[in-house]
C-alpha cells in the first residue's frame, strides 16, 4: 500500500517539476515576462518571480529525489 502511495506522489511531483522547469526563463522570456516583470532592477539581476520559481523548483527536486530513494528502499525490502 505504501509503495502505491509513493508511486502516485512521484508521478504528481514529476509532473509539477516538468511544468516548473518549462516556466523558467530561457534565452527569451519566462514566468517573469509572462506577468509583466520583464524589466528587472540593475541591482538584483532576476525578478522576485524568478527567484521564487527557482526556490520552488529546487524544493520540488529535493522532494522528488527523496521519493525516489524512499521508493527504492521500499522495493528493496
Amino acid at each position: 500500500m505504501l509503495v502505491v502511495v509513493f508511486e502516485i506522489l512521484l508521478m504528481i511531483v514529476s509532473g509539477l517539476l516538468i511544468l516548473l522547469v518549462l516556466l523558467h526563463k530561457g534565452k527569451g522570456g519566462g514566468l517573469s515576462d509572462m506577468f509583466g516583470g520583464g524589466i528587472s532592477s540593475s541591482l538584483g539581476g532576476s525578478s522576485a518571480a524568478e527567484r521564487n520559481l527557482d526556490r520552488i523548483t529546487v524544493a520540488l527536486g529535493l522532494v522528488w529525489a527523496a521519493l525516489i530513494v524512499g521508493l527504492g528502499l521500499l522495493l528493496k525490502s
